[in-house]
């Protein structure tokens, strides 16, 4: 069924996070443990009728349009694959149309609770903890879980103020930072060496994923009622409040480093204020 193969493909040639390539994985095996549940062995010439009754099934128990087009999303890229390597003609979701979804609403915190989430960091000693610095990148930069996680010392650029971050697909891209957070980041990266990562665990191995998610869990918590809150939101407050500010959609697209405008456009659904220019000028860290 090649999907070993099909796991080297995407790690090696797509150059997919380890988390993305897992959940390809897990979303094929769903769907291969579906067909066995109704007596189908999964081969590479499988019909449409059998992925549409699968898409039915989900439906049926309650799994969110989003969350199934990205399970057949995982199969597409799988039978493209394929095709690429020449062991299937054309694919079985050549034709296929995903589910309609209801628009991303972006539920960002407000000024007001970023202002008191830092004021829990107000102490000397609490200022230069590590889950500050989680907190003020993912806020000031609004870079993403994973980019954070990799972010070594010699990818900070302190002198030029930005950040050299490998984004989705190995693209690279460079995020201005805010004064504050370059000198907050010399003083906490001094004894940190240059190839190694800026977050590390306590055995010295780079930050966890989880880690991450329970830090910003910790303080957004104790400041907010959101029901959702994760480091994502993090990303969704910095471009909501920078575009408030009067940030260019445009310059937004290019620091969260969206393939596309439509992508960046999610914010401006959002009804505060207007638009107008720079990172520098529209950030609140910086209107001190």
């Amino acid at each position: 069924m090649y999907l070993d193969n099909f796991k080297n493909y995407l790690e090696a040639e797509k150059k997919y996070s380890t988390l993305t390539v897992n959940a390809y994985t897990k979303d094929l095996e769903e769907f291969i443990d579906y067909l066995e549940s109704t007596g189908i062995s999964f081969n590479k010439n499988i019909e449409y009728t059998f992925i549409r009754n699968w898409i039915v099934f989900l439906s049926k128990n309650k799994i969110s349009p989003n969350s199934i087009n990205r399970k057949v999303s995982s199969l597409k890229a799988y039978f493209k694959f394929l095709v690429n390597i020449k062991e299937i003609k054309k694919s079985p979701l050549r034709n296929h149309t995903s589910l309609r979804t209801k628009s991303k609403v972006v539920n960002p915190l407000n000024e007001t609770e970023m202002k008191e989430v830092f004021e829990l960091f107000k102490t000397s000693k609490k200022e230069l903890t590590r889950d500050s610095i989680i907190i003020d990148i993912l806020y000031s930069t609004g870079l993403r879980r994973a980019e954070l996680i990799n972010l070594k010392k010699s990818d900070i650029y302190f002198d030029d103020q930005v950040i050299k971050v490998l984004g989705k697909r190995n693209k690279e891209r460079l995020v201005p930072m805010l004064p504050g957070l370059v000198k907050k980041l010399k003083l906490y990266s001094i004894n940190i060496k240059e190839d190694s990562f800026l977050l590390q665990s306590k055995n010295g191995n780079k930050i966890s994923p989880s880690t991450i998610y329970r830090v910003v869990n910790k303080y957004l918590r104790s400041i907010s009622t959101k029901t959702k809150i994760s480091p994502h939101v993090l990303r969704h407050t910095f471009a909501t409040h920078i575009l408030n500010n009067g940030a260019d959609i445009n310059s937004i697209k290019e620091i969260l480093g969206h393939k596309s405008l439509a992508s960046t456009q999610i914010y401006t659904k959002i009804k505060i204020p207007t638009i107008v220019n720079d990172y520098m000028k529209n950030h609140p860290r910086q209107k001190k």
